[in-house]
């Protein structure tokens, strides 16, 4: 059963996992043309951090030796679906998601990455992006929390050093305009 707070935001995990260059791992959504992180909704009784586990799992085929935690944000990045994906029939409303994000990296080898661990796979395929990339691919509607859990995260990567982001649209930019 979903998490769903009093205002309509459904509690979630996202999944930022690194490699040992920094770059990336974004998958595409089965049978459509979409890219995104991995990410899932947190059950009743998890904590945000069994939710990334349990998700890591299910959406990606790895195990909690498979991937050192680097860190998280410090509270929770939401945004609001646009009007044509909330399901207006399904109670209680979910106008949203509210996420808690997390930084991995990459422990095991690449080839373990599967898909197919789950009746219901999320992702059919799967590339290694640079890091702000991402912010472009994802859907309209959740690039800003995409640039904002990018941003949060990135000084935790070091000694690898992240590139400063891109000019984005302003509809796309962090609370600094960049």
């Amino acid at each position: 059963m979903d998490r769903i707070d009093s205002q309509g935001y459904r509690a979630n995990v996202g999944i930022i996992l690194s490699d040992e260059s920094g770059q990336v791992l974004l998958g595409g959504r089965i049978r459509q043309s979409g890219w995104q992180f991995p990410q899932g909704g947190i059950g009743r009784r998890e904590s945000p951090q069994q939710a990334m586990y349990r998700e890591l799992g299910e959406e990606i085929g790895l195990g909690m030796r498979d991937v050192e935690i680097i860190g998280w944000t410090r509270g929770w990045l939401r945004y609001r679906l646009p009007e044509r994906f909330v399901r207006r029939d399904a109670l209680p409303l979910c106008i949203g998601q509210k996420q808690r994000w997390f930084l991995l990296r990459l422990r095991a080898d690449k080839a373990q990455l599967r898909g197919d661990t789950t009746s219901r796979p999320e992702f059919d395929r799967w590339r290694w992006v640079s890091w702000w990339q991402p912010v472009e691919e994802v859907i309209h509607f959740k690039r800003r929390v995409y640039a904002r859990a990018l941003a949060e995260l990135a000084p935790l990567l070091a000694p690898i050093e992240v590139p400063p982001p891109p000019q984005w649209p302003a509809a796309w930019r962090l609370a600094d305009g960049r």
